[in-house]
């Protein structure tokens, strides 16, 4: 042994075991991917800032969420105040608005008589009303107390009876004076004022009113929004209020009212709203009892109400149920007639205001887009007398800010730790953690955190990082792919050579392009044409063109595979019809098959499709085939709809065996292309005897009404509503005067499952109101279109017109239709009584069934007949008599 070296062991030698610490390109690669996730989060939070800043994005999603959470609560506006609504059907009893200021004095006195608490008005009473005879009378009295010269010959007594009856007939026609004194009875009445806001540039054109400081608080702090000019109630109505209140209205920027404005300042006073005012005098107080807490708030009484800065409060707003207002509602015109219960009102806070259509201006709220404004002040002033607030707490600001750094770090340091279905969870869970943290606290704590700019930040970058992610693996994959695109060619031509052609043209569609692979894709398409399926064939030489559009030969021989094809062609190009146009008469092409039909023909083009005439070479039956290319127009969801509705019309006419209705022999669909055979029809439709020139007779009109309602009978009966039936889905044959209904395409069986309301569905001239309005209709909007249609054929116009869709729609649903004899004189009293039937407005007004019109239009018919024989008579004897003088006449 060597002295001072080891002895030589027998054990394989091993190398040193070391720690297993990432290498130093990994651990750089690590780092700079966290600095791209940290750039990235920076980047996203940029965006949305100045998104934020720049645009009302994201407070619109903001806005939109507390209006979502903030009416889901439970809380309920109480018994405490009952709405009087100037609505449509006091407006058609009393008269057109504005009414007589005597008629807002009858209310006020039945809800004084009543015992109403508080009664408030939100109509303006700012001019005074104009009685034409009220000057006259003024005038009249006025000489008579001033003793004028041509009153002399009167007797005192005479001349005092006078004055008196003058007197009394002023006061009857002094609206203002009946409305102040019935006002000043009740001493409970609350008045609107309106204020311009803004900044006042200068002193007043006029100080505040007297009386509209009754309940003003001095502002000494400028506490609520600023005001330039205002707009007072007349001065003996406002003297006479027991208070007065200002009804401005603060919009958001999507033009919602979120906010209630409490207090306006104006020539150094803060003027309660008129919600405000009405909580103050139902509560017995009065200026003494408001306090300002510039700021922070006011004290109403006791109560502390919270606002903003602005003295804007952020009410609750109660939900309406069944679609009735959250307060109880009676008609203005019930309560004139007595037939409101006194106790309605007893002890109430009492509303007036306009519902009715055009009265008024409407407002979108939380809960609803169109509410009144005296829905809008029962609203506001049922939160100030419940506490009912929605507070924004001082340390939301701060939590938003935490929360907002939070999502920073997350983004940066912590999702790209995280893979993809990890980072898709915690982001997720976070999101609805936080939206549900805003909703909760809305809802049940009444407490405004808004937490939808930190979900937009979240969600934002998490879709930033992942789609960073999402583009370096695709970049990857690419790199794979490109390796593997040999393999996959060289797969195909085993699968080609093994006789699995759709295989093999199914691993080449993923092979990029190159001269081998052109090759291999053209005897690919050779082999299709071999095994004669020529529509694979030219499925590759489409393919082949698009990877190379430079080689002519592609589309000769594309055209070529194209022309072999034994099933049916449809021509391509932008312009082709939605009914899939059938290539026809072309050299070196078979006339197409549809289902067992021969095509011959193209008779015309329709909304749903095209018309052809074919033959069944079976039996020798001449048909008519109409197309739709479905998959041509259509995918998806909608191309199954469409599919439905298109077979909807042979699964519905196929119900209706009738002589006025087509028949329908057979339905089918080939390559995509749908089609139905029905019976061929001789003659044209109806469209062309609908212009002045080439209308047809009376009687024939008559003829072609009765057939017509006779047919629509038969498929009401059998529960089919046609839904559109107008002059071009009528066949016409004027040799025989015979007539079909045809296209039930859009038809709908009425006792179905599948009837939905809210679906409008036919041409809009010739709908009933119920129908344009979305509503479930029946067959009576059938007769509604038979009228139009009658209207039309006689006059060679329509019965209602307009500019526009929107135009005739209105016209439709309000107009009445003129008088056809003003049009057309000779018709019959009994025919234009029965078109007025027909085109009635309201379902119920028309008649019942088409077996009731068809009986009508047959009994005219032989009137007419009559008529025009007797006439044919007389015309022949007098020609009789002019030939043999012996005839008499």
């Amino acid at each position: 042994m060597t002295k001072g070296r080891p002895a030589p062991s027998c054990e394989p030698w091993k190398a040193p075991v070391t720690p297993d610490v990432p290498s130093l390109p990994a651990r750089r690669r690590s780092r700079w991917r966290f600095l791209a996730d940290a750039l990235t989060a920076a980047g996203v939070f940029v965006v949305v800032g100045l998104l934020h800043a720049g645009t009302d994005i994201v407070a619109s999603l903001e806005r939109h969420f507390y209006d979502h959470a903030s009416t889901a609560s439970e809380r309920q506006p109480g018994d405490r105040i009952a709405i009087v609504a100037i609505d449509d059907a006091s407006v058609s009893a009393i008269g057109r608005w504005p009414w007589d200021r005597e008629v807002h004095a009858q209310l006020i006195d039945r809800l004084r008589a009543a015992g109403a608490r508080t009664i408030a008005h939100t109509a303006f009473f700012f001019e005074p009303e104009s009685d034409h005879a009220l000057h006259p009378l003024r005038e009249l009295r006025s000489r008579l107390e001033g003793g004028d010269l041509a009153t002399i010959g009167l007797s005192p007594d005479t001349r005092d009876r006078l004055i008196d009856a003058l007197q009394e007939l002023q006061a009857k026609h002094d609206g203002d004076a009946q409305l102040t004194n019935s006002v000043m009875a009740s001493r409970r009445v609350v008045l609107p004022s309106v204020f311009e806001l803004g900044e006042a540039r200068g002193r007043p054109d006029a100080p505040l009113p007297a009386f509209a400081r009754r309940l003003a608080v001095p502002d000494e702090a400028g506490f609520g929004l600023p005001a330039q000019r205002s707009l007072q109630p007349l001065a003996e109505l406002g003297e006479a209020a027991a208070a007065v209140g200002h009804l401005n209205q603060w919009l958001d920027p999507d033009g919602s009212v979120r906010r209630e404005p409490l207090l306006v300042r104006f020539d150094g006073w803060a003027v309660p709203s008129l919600s405000l005012a009405i909580a103050a005098h139902s509560l017995n107080l009065g200026p003494g009892d408001i306090e300002l807490l510039p700021g922070a708030g006011l004290r109403l009484g006791p109560a502390f109400v919270p606002t903003d800065a602005a003295a804007r409060l952020l009410p609750q707003f109660y939900r309406a149920h069944n679609g009735q207002s959250a307060f109880a509602t009676v008609s203005f015109h019930d309560v004139l007639a007595g037939r409101v219960s006194p106790d309605t009102f007893r002890d109430r806070i009492v509303v007036i205001g306009a519902t009715a259509a055009g009265v008024g201006t409407l407002f979108t709220t939380p809960v609803s887009p169109a509410m009144s404004p005296a829905d809008l002040v029962a609203n506001n002033t049922a939160s100030l007398l419940n506490g009912h607030f929605i507070v924004q707490p001082a340390w939301a600001g701060l939590a938003v800010v935490g929360m907002a750094l939070l999502i920073g770090l997350y983004l940066a340091f912590g999702l790209g730790r995280l893979s993809a279905a990890w980072g898709a969870g915690v982001t997720g869970v976070v999101l609805l953690a936080m939206l549900s943290t805003e909703y909760l606290l809305l809802s049940r704590a009444a407490l405004w955190v808004p937490l939808v700019l930190p979900a937009v930040l979240l969600l934002a970058g998490h879709l930033a990082l992942t789609t960073r992610r999402f583009l370096i693996t695709e970049a990857r994959k690419r790199a794979s792919d490109q390796e593997s695109a040999e393999t996959n060619r060289m797969m195909g031509l085993a699968l080609q050579g093994q006789g699995q052609l759709d295989m093999a043209f199914d691993r080449y569609r993923r092979v990029p392009y190159s001269m081998a692979l052109m090759d291999n894709l053209k005897h690919l398409a050779l082999d299709f044409e071999r095994k004669r399926q020529f529509n694979k064939a030219e499925a590759v030489y489409e393919h082949m063109m698009q990877l190379d559009r430079t080689d002519p030969a592609l589309q000769t021989q594309r055209l070529r595979a194209q022309s072999m094809a034994k099933t049916v062609v449809l021509g391509g190009g932008a312009a082709a019809h939605p009914g899939g146009t059938l290539v026809l008469g072309q050299a070196g092409v078979e006339q197409p098959m549809l289902g067992r039909y021969r095509v011959e023909k193209e008779l015309g083009k329709g909304a749903m499709g095209v018309v052809y005439q074919g033959r069944d070479p079976k039996i020798g039956r001449t048909v008519a085939i109409k197309t739709l290319a479905l998959a041509a127009e259509f995918e998806g969801d909608e191309l199954e709809e469409v599919r439905q509705r298109f077979f909807r019309e042979a699964e519905t006419a196929g119900r209706l065996q009738h002589p006025g209705i087509v028949t329908i022999f057979d339905a089918g669909e080939e390559h995509d292309l749908a089609y139905i055979a029905m019976e061929f029809l001789p003659g044209h439709d109806l469209q062309a005897h609908t212009r002045p020139g080439s209308l047809l007779t009376l009687a024939q009109v008559l003829s072609v009404g009765e057939q017509v309602a006779l047919a629509l009978d038969h498929a009401h009966r059998q529960n089919v509503v046609h839904r559109d039936i107008k002059p071009a889905n009528v066949m016409f044959d004027p040799g025989s005067g015979q007539v079909k209904v045809t296209d039930f395409g859009i038809a709908r069986i009425t006792d179905s499952s599948r009837t939905k309301t809210g679906v409008v569905l036919g041409t809009p001239s010739f709908m009933a109101p119920e129908q344009l309005a979305g509503q479930r209709v029946d067959g009576r909007a059938d007769l509604y279109a038979l009228g139009a249609m009658l209207f039309q054929m006689l006059t060679g116009a329509l019965p209602l017109k307009g500019e526009s869709l929107s135009a005739l729609m209105y016209q439709i649903a309000n107009v009445a239709p003129p008088d056809v004899r003003t049009l057309r004189p000779d018709v019959p009293d009994d025919l234009a009584d029965l078109l007025r039937a027909l085109l009635a407005k309201r379902a119920e007004d028309r008649p019942a069934s088409g077996a009731e019109v068809a009986a009508v239009l047959q009994r005219l018919g032989r009137s007419v007949t009559d008529v025009a024989f007797e006439a044919t008579q007389v015309l022949q004897s007098s020609a009789d008599a002019r030939t043999n003088p012996s005839i008499p006449v």
